[in-house]
Parts: structure tokens; sequence; C-alpha cells
């Protein structure tokens, strides 16, 4: 296993990431094809859509909680490309409640095809609060996010097959799952949890500070395992996550000033320009599939995941996510 790198090396990267690297605009055709975005109501999301419907899509689905700012975003998206008036399509989605993310599934799979699957959505919280089962963050970054992912494989799968063609399920992480070890696992070993999503609903326990590092480095491990134990090499979807960089979006509110202070040093990429990084993503080719990509390119994942410990953890990551989506929806491994 190799050594992770030390951690200058990450601040390096992510410096000149920010100051030294312009991701290019995308041009890949989407002529044709019909794609799904999640959170595309504002920032990342709804630039990634814009882009989409620029070359050319035909359909473009904006999933959102907020189906009033959705339409709103469509209107943009229709003002400013030449997408035909039909191609925008503004679908309600909840990652808090797991049966609206069941309902938006149903609907998409009864589409004639679906070529992307792009998972933008995600929130960042400092406040401790629960929805359905989970801590906010863990429910929308991690459970929900991979319930739709699983829910809808048989029809990117499907696409694949049907239409011969090149499906992608892409997941919108963050390099800052660099940043966290996963405190909550030291309540876990001291005997006080029974299982790590124990230790993180537990707000005494649960680290705030660390918590959307944390859901993202949940999300990391979770998609290696998937592609590497269960949908390996020459699996029909290209699944990979992405890094868009520290972009200047609404994600951070529950931190201003501090976050944006920061955006300000680091230089902050535009909601477009992060969101090219998104596209790259998911017209990249098999070589992306299971990995990381930073920069338009695939990157390291965190040392924490590199080190000796983390293949235990990752299994165990999995063990417990997979008995929490089997609990949501029964028989949902068959799907992969």
């Amino acid at each position: 296993m190799p050594e992770p790198e030390p951690q200058f090396h990450y601040i390096r990267s992510l410096l000149w990431s920010q100051w030294c690297f312009t991701p290019p605009s995308p041009e890949t055709s989407w002529a044709g094809k019909t794609v799904v975005v999640t959170g595309a109501n504002v920032g990342l999301g709804r630039e990634a859509a814009r882009h989409f419907a620029r070359l050319g899509a035909d359909k473009v689905i904006l999933a959102a909680r907020n189906v009033e700012a959705a339409e709103k975003a469509k209107a943009s998206i229709e003002e400013t490309t030449n997408c035909s008036t039909d191609a925008i399509e503004c679908w309600p989605l909840d990652l808090c409640s797991y049966e609206s993310v069941k309902d938006f599934a149903a609907r998409c799979n009864k589409l004639s095809r679906l070529d992307c699957l792009l998972e933008n959505a995600g929130v960042s919280k400092y406040r401790f609060r629960m929805a359905a089962l989970d801590e906010l963050q863990i429910t929308t970054n991690v459970v929900s996010t991979f319930l739709l992912a699983l829910l809808l494989l048989p029809k990117l799968k499907e696409t694949a097959l049907k239409y011969n063609t090149q499906p992608y399920l892409t997941i919108v992480t963050s390099e800052l799952h660099h940043k966290t070890i996963i405190p909550e696992r030291k309540a876990v070993k001291s005997g006080k949890h029974d299982s790590l999503l124990e230790a993180l609903n537990d707000p005494k326990t649960a680290s705030r500070a660390d918590r959307y590092p944390v859901s993202k480095l949940l999300q990391v491990f979770f998609l290696r395992e998937l592609t590497s134990s269960f949908a390996p090499e020459g699996y029909p979807v290209i699944i990979n996550c992405i890094n868009p960089g520290l972009c200047h979006s609404s994600l951070t509110r529950d931190f201003a000033p501090i976050a944006y202070i920061g955006k300000i040093l680091l230089r902050a990429r535009s909601t477009e320009v992060g969101s090219r990084t998104l596209l790259h993503a998911t017209s990249a080719g098999r070589e992306t599939h299971g990995q990381y990509l930073s920069n338009c390119e695939v990157a390291l994942v965190a040392d924490f995941i590199r080190s000796q410990e983390g293949p235990a953890v990752q299994k165990q990551i999995w063990t417990e996510l997979v008995g929490r989506l089997e609990g949501i929806h029964p028989g949902i491994m068959n799907n992969i």
C-alpha cells in the first residue's frame, strides 16, 4: 500500500489549484441525451445545468427542494442558451426525505433514457440537527445521495445497453475530505457507541466543525468500495467523484464571515468556473471510474484513506451504510 503523502503536499496542491489552474470550458456535445442535476436551483448545480443545456442536451432535469427557485434557474438558463423551450424541467427532490428520494427515482425510471446523474446537492451546517434517521449532513450528503444513486443505477445501465452509450454517475465531493480522520471513531473505539453512525448521530460525540468534511470522506470511502468490490472496471456506468475546488456559492453561508475571508485569500472560483469541473467528470474517460477527480484529472485521495487503517474503516463505513440503505429500501443492493 502506498505511503500517504506529507500534508504539505495537499496544501501546496490546494494553493496551486486556486491560484494557478483554471478549468477549461466544456465543449463535449450532449445532443440527444438526458441529464439529472441535483441541487440545480443555485450555484454549481445551476451553472452545470446551464452548460448541459448549452451543449445540446435533449433534457436537463433540475432537481431541487425549492421548485420555485428551480423555475427561476430554468428561466435564466433558457435566456442565456439556445436550448429548446422544453429542454429544461424542474422536479422536486428533498434529500432530507427518503420518500421524496424514492418518488423522484421512480419518476426518473419512467424516462426513456438517463445518460447522467450528477449528484451536486449538499449542505454544510454548523448546528446539529437530525433529518430522517441521521444527522442532517449525513442524511443529505451521504445516505440520500447514495440512495438516489443506487435507485437509478438500473436506468443508467439500461441506457448504456439500449443506446450503446456511456452513462455517468458523478458525485460532487470536496477536497475537505483530506482534513478529517472522523473524530467520532473515538466514541466507537471506547465502547461508548456500537457503530459509527450511532456516534455521528449523538450530539455529545459529534464534531460539528468536522461534520461536512466527514460527510465528504464518507462519500469517497463508499464510492471506492462500491467500484472496487461491486462495480469494477468494465461496469457499464462510469462512477466517479469530483472536487470542484473552493468556489463562491451559498454552501458556506452558515460559516460567514470566516468562509468569505478564506474565499478571498484563496481566490475562490466563480460558480461557473467551478461547474466546469463537474462537466469534465461527466464526460471523462474510463480511467476515472472509481476515482476522485480534482483540477480535471485523477487525483490522490486523503492520506487517511491510503493509510494502513483506511481499508478497515472503508469496510466498516460500507457495511453500516449498506445496512441503512437496505433498511430504507429493502433489496436496493441488487440494483448494482
